[in-house]
């Protein structure tokens, strides 16, 4: 298989410290919070005391201060352990928090980010209406200027920490005659008036995932709640989106990967007509099909990881990342067929990886959107 070479001691010791976490705070209890819908805010607040919270954060705020090898730490060690309930970690520390790091004021840099860090306060980005999801132009959401801030009208649906956010980063339109070019981002407080949290939503999969609806009703934000520059937010969100797509196909490449580890041992103890599932020749052809797609979805990962590092990897790079590592998890259905019928029982981590992998080809944008943006460079 690759050898991977990007991570140091450092990392790994990081690595240990994140799975150590999972298996004691996360893993035991992860299926009773499946049947709630969503972890307990409490764990967040764990979380931050361990150091899982905002890794590549600068240290001056509270955050890790480490790089994004630390980040990819989070997101593999979440994706290897089925805890897809606190993928929320990685929107909050690593989706949400960059846009305060990058284009936040001193204040709300000063302000936020320890809190942040520390898990007291739960952020969500919020995108998605439910009639614009990977068509970012077309949402509807508005702001309009009032004295002393604005006025925010609209819907936004799926959105990743939506129950137990207490800030969400919403994207809204400010010059709706601009399109692309007139929308803002906004820092908004969950507590104001004329904001409301919908139910959590019913998934098929992720189902510890807190997952909901949100609405602004002629909610107030603060002049001083605006993130950036008014009217330049879609060149923020085409920026973030580079990493956002690269921490999709990271995820995608440890689930193909933890998937196959299940599927060859479960296939050496299965006996079938007096010999090991393994022993057939077609089920040994398949895992060796599979075994080759996980490992060179590893290695071109990992060369988008280093060119990340280094500041070069652009949209088209970070769109072939996530399309071709989420593509590549269709082959988790084949590994299920293995099983037989247990395959198909939650009780076995291949049943839920089958559910939990599928919206990584439409969340962060879908499939069809990764093969225009590649197109484009044609």
């Amino acid at each position: 298989m690759h050898r991977r070479t990007l991570f140091s001691a450092d990392h790994e010791q990081f690595r240990d410290t994140v799975r150590r976490f999972i298996a004691q705070e996360i893993t035991p209890h992860h299926a009773a919070w499946e049947e709630q819908g969503l972890v307990p805010r409490d764990l967040w607040r764990r979380a931050g005391a361990a150091g899982l919270l905002l890794p590549m954060a600068p240290a001056e705020h509270g955050g890790g201060g480490g790089d994004f090898l630390h980040t990819a730490i989070v997101v593999e060690e979440i994706a290897h352990a089925l805890a897809t309930g606190v993928t929320g970690f990685t929107t909050h520390s690593d989706i949400v928090a960059p846009y305060l790091v990058e284009f936040g004021s001193a204040a709300q840099k000063a302000r936020w980010l320890p809190q942040l860090a520390a898990g007291e306060v739960v952020a969500s980005i919020a995108m998605t209406e439910p009639s614009a999801g990977s068509d970012l132009k077309a949402i509807r959401t508005s702001a309009r200027r009032v004295d002393g801030g604005w006025r925010l009208d609209g819907q936004k649906t799926f959105i990743t920490n939506g129950h137990h956010a207490d800030r969400v980063l919403v994207v809204a339109k400010t010059q709706p005659e601009a399109g692309a070019k007139g929308m803002s981002l906004f820092w908004v407080d969950t507590r104001s008036p004329g904001f409301a949290k919908g139910r959590l939503l019913d998934k098929i999969g992720q189902r510890a995932q807190d997952t909901a609806e949100l609405f602004f009703e002629q909610v107030f934000v603060p002049e001083a709640d605006l993130v950036g520059a008014e009217n330049q937010a879609f060149g923020y969100l085409m920026h973030g989106l580079v990493q956002e797509r690269l921490m999709i196909a990271l995820r995608c490449a440890t689930a193909l990967e933890a998937a196959l580890d299940w599927t060859i041992a479960y296939t050496r103890e299965r006996q079938t007509f007096g010999k090991p599932l393994i022993a057939n020749q077609h089920t040994k052809f398949k895992l060796a099909e599979i075994k080759t797609l996980a490992a060179a979805t590893r290695a071109f990962v990992d060369q988008c990881v280093a060119e990340h590092l280094a500041q070069r990897l652009d949209a088209d790079g970070a769109a072939m990342a996530k399309l071709w590592a989420s593509e590549a998890t269709t082959a988790i259905d084949d590994l299920l067929q293995m099983f037989g019928g247990y395959g198909y029982m939650r009780e076995y981590p291949i049943a839920r990886a089958y559910a939990d992998v599928r919206p990584n080809r439409i969340y962060g944008g879908s499939s069809e959107m990764m093969k225009e943006i590649i197109s484009r460079t044609l």
